[in-house]
């Protein structure tokens, strides 16, 4: 049988993003938020709260309270490859507190693209895009 031509469209659209995200070393691609919320339960919901506003239970006896992820004044403001290096590298690659760990030796790297997509929904004002 043969392929109708959206089908043949969707998937040279799916094979130029993938393209697209290989050869961007810079650029976080979407990926997938629910993956990113389960992500975010198990590697940050400790520190930062089950709805991500830096109150979790190990929050009180950190000497830095957690970021608020729920702040889109402040969230919407950091670029995905901040955020990105920010989840692999711990705090410091960002200029954050050296209390947040690094998850990079934890997480592959589509799972961390997947907690910045979640963290981008969960932003309010909604993040609108462009973070690089």
């Amino acid at each position: 049988m043969g392929s109708t031509e959206a089908e043949v469209m969707a998937r040279k659209l799916a094979g130029l993003a993938f393209l697209v995200c290989l050869t961007a070393s810079t650029m976080v691609c979407a990926q997938n938020k629910d993956d990113g919320q389960k992500l975010y339960t198990t590697y940050c919901s400790s520190c930062h709260g089950d709805s991500g506003k830096g109150d979790g239970p190990a929050a009180a006896s950190l000497p830095v309270k957690p970021a608020n992820h729920t702040d889109g004044n402040v969230m919407n403001k950091i670029p995905d490859k901040t955020l990105f290096e920010i989840i692999s590298k711990g705090g410091p690659a960002g200029g954050k507190s050296n209390f947040m760990p690094a998850w990079g030796g934890a997480l592959k790297e589509n799972q961390i693209q997947d907690i910045v997509a979640y963290l981008r929904s969960i932003a309010n004002p909604p993040y609108k895009g462009g973070g690089k």
